[in-house]
C-alpha cells in the first residue's frame, strides 16, 4: 500500500533528524558565532549544506499512524480526522462517542 511506504519514510526521517541533531546544532552555532572568521562560518555553512536534507527537523511532518494522511491530525491520538471517526464508529476510542445529526 502507498500510504503504508510514507510513513515508513517518515520514521527514516525521524531517525536521521536524532542522528544529525547534535552535528547540525554544533555546525549552527559556528555559523551565527559573529566572532568566527568569515572563512570558518562559511566552511561550516558548506558541511551543513552537505548533510543529509531529510536530517533537518522541520521535514518532519505529522502523520496518521494508520493511514499516512499529513492534514487533519490529532496529534493526542495519533490519528487522521477520517480513522478518528471510523475508530470512534466501531468504539474502538474509550471515552469518544460518536453521535449523527
Amino acid at each position: 500500500m502507498a500510504k503504508k511506504s510514507m510513513i515508513e519514510r517518515e520514521k527514516k526521517r525521524e531517525r536521521l533528524v536524532a542522528q544529525y541533531a547534535a552535528k547540525r546544532a554544533a555546525l549552527k552555532e559556528v555559523i551565527n558565532d559573529q566572532d568566527k572568521p568569515m572563512e570558518e562560518r562559511f566552511r561550516a555553512s558548506l558541511k551543513l549544506a552537505k548533510l543529509p536534507r531529510n536530517s533537518s527537523a522541520t521535514r518532519l511532518h505529522n502523520r496518521c499512524q494508520l493511514t499516512g494522511r499529513p492534514h487533519a491530525y490529532y496529534r493526542k491520538l495519533k490519528v487522521s480526522r477520517i480513522m478518528l471517526r471510523e475508530l470512534g464508529s466501531f468504539g474502538q476510542i474509550p471515552g469518544l462517542v460518536k453521535s449523527s445529526w
